[in-house]
């Protein structure tokens, strides 16, 4: 059986959503790019605007820091960390606002109970396990020709899958949310909300991206497998 690199059926299915990823990445970085170099009018840094928008939301319990890296922002639900990367941290413009923004949005979902949340940090330690060991499992399983074996790992991988979908809701309200309190606490101008925009719409183009990208491979897998009825050749 080929598999992966040596198999055409793989890059026949997977080549369009690499494509599509590698657009993704790339319109995100042309959109911070542009919009990194525009600073907002209020002048505040976007350590100052997540500050501010868990103050307007009464949120005492969730800590800024630092990080490191380039577009490394996130927030962490399990130690109620906002990290945000040094240029965005220390920056005052439309991209590194809107970023914040963003990452606070997801403080405001934990604070609110927001259930896609609170199911996907439910989902990820499990999720992780099928991400890194998956594929293992399942060419062990093929190698041997153990289906249980395989039907394992594609269990796992379907874990994945479901977490980048559940994912996607998560990121689409946390831009949300992020919107429209900047504009709501002027934090930002109409104007400037363009760029708020494009930054964040590119942003939430990764994640469908992710997410394709792994349906993708299920579906070759489920071929593959022979679970779809079409097995190896």
């Amino acid at each position: 059986m080929l598999f992966f690199g040596l198999d055409i059926t793989y890059w026949i299915i997977m080549i369009p959503f690499f494509l599509f990823a590698l657009w993704a990445q790339s319109s995100v970085k042309s959109a911070y790019k542009k919009y990194s170099r525009i600073a907002i009018n209020s002048g505040i840094t976007g350590a100052q605007a997540a500050k501010s928008i868990l103050q307007h939301n009464g949120i005492n319990n969730v800590r800024i820091e630092r990080g490191s890296g380039f577009l490394s922002d996130h927030y962490n639900p399990a130690n109620r960390v906002i990290k945000l990367s040094p240029g965005v941290y220390d920056s005052n413009s439309i991209a590194a606002v809107s970023i914040a923004a963003h990452e606070t949005g997801h403080a405001l979902q934990h604070a609110r109970s927001y259930s896609p949340l609170a199911l996907r940090s439910m989902l990820a330690p499990t999720a992780s396990i099928g991400s890194n060991f998956a594929f293992i499992i399942i060419i062990a399983g093929m190698l041997i020709n153990m289906a249980g074996l395989i039907k394992i790992g594609i269990a796992l991988f379907s874990i994945v899958v479901i977490f980048q979908l559940i994912t996607l809701p998560v990121e689409f309200n946390a831009s949300s949310r992020a919107k429209k309190v900047l504009l709501s606490y002027a934090m930002v101008n109409n104007r400037e909300m363009r760029g708020v925009n494009t930054v964040l719409n590119a942003a939430a183009m990764t994640y469908v991206a992710a997410a394709a990208s792994a349906i993708a491979q299920l579906i070759y897998l489920l071929l593959r497998s022979g679970f779809l009825g079409i097995g190896d050749d």
